[in-house]
């Protein structure tokens, strides 16, 4: 989640796209040119260790003007944690 959170920040869409599960990853990422991200909180945590397949990340992501607050559904795929889908909360 924090990786992804920094590539958000970066507008980093290479890595975004290759974390991204392959059943729901877009074509590309489409980042709104005025966003400025100014911090991430990780509220919640479930399963997602060495002995899981998924995970879910509860978090609260900061920008000017406002905050995302989500819970990300993550897969382990080949071996490495991906983005699957995320729920908006608030």
């Amino acid at each position: 989640m924090r990786s992804r959170y920094s590539a958000f920040s970066r507008r980093d869409e290479a890595y975004l796209l290759r974390t991204w599960h392959p059943l729901t990853r877009p074509a590309r990422v489409d980042f709104d040119p005025g966003m400025r991200w100014t911090g991430l909180e990780i509220l919640d945590k479930a399963d997602g260790t060495a002995f899981h397949t998924a995970g879910t990340v509860t978090f609260r992501a900061s920008f000017r003007g406002g905050a995302l607050h989500e819970r990300s559904r993550f897969e382990r795929v080949d071996g490495a944690w991906v983005y699957v889908d995320g729920e908006f909360l608030d």
